[in-house]
C-alpha cells in the first residue's frame, strides 16, 4: 500500500457529531458545577480533560476511516509482485549435530540460576 486514500469528510462529520454533543454537554456540565467566584479554577482541569479525550477520539476516528478507506479499495490479488509464498513446512533441512542426545533440553532450561554474584 504505497498511498492512502482520502475518507469521507461529510461521513467523518457525521460520525463525530454526537461525540461532539456529549463533549459540549460535559463541558457545560464541568462550567455549571464550578462553585461560584470560582468558575475558571474550578472548570478549567475537568474542561481541558473533557477536550483533550474528544481530540483523541476524533484523530483516531478520522485516522482509522481513511485507513478504512483504503483497504476496502485494495484487491489482495491485485499487485501481488515477487515469488509465490513457500508451502508450510518447506523450511530448509535442520542440523541435529549441536544437539546432545542424553540432554532433553539446552542448559538454560536444565541447570537453575542462583542468586546475582554467584
Amino acid at each position: 500500500m504505497d498511498r492512502l486514500l482520502t475518507m469521507d469528510r461529510n461521513q467523518f462529520v457525521a460520525r463525530m457529531q454526537e461525540e461532539f454533543r456529549r463533549t459540549m454537554e460535559q463541558v457545560a456540565d464541568a462550567v455549571n458545577d464550578a462553585p461560584d467566584g470560582n468558575v475558571i479554577n474550578g472548570s478549567e482541569v475537568r474542561v481541558r480533560d473533557v477536550m483533550a479525550e474528544f481530540r483523541r477520539k476524533a484523530f483516531e476516528t478520522a485516522v482509522q476511516m481513511r485507513i478504512d478507506s483504503t483497504e476496502s479499495s485494495f484487491s489482495p490479488a491485485d499487485g501481488r509482485g515477487g515469488p509465490p509464498e513457500a508451502e508450510q513446512g518447506s523450511v530448509g533441512p535442520q542440523h541435529a549435530g549441536a544437539q546432545r542426545a542424553d540432554r532433553a533440553g539446552p542448559d538454560a532450561v536444565v541447570r537453575r540460576r542462583g542468586r546475582r554474584g554467584e
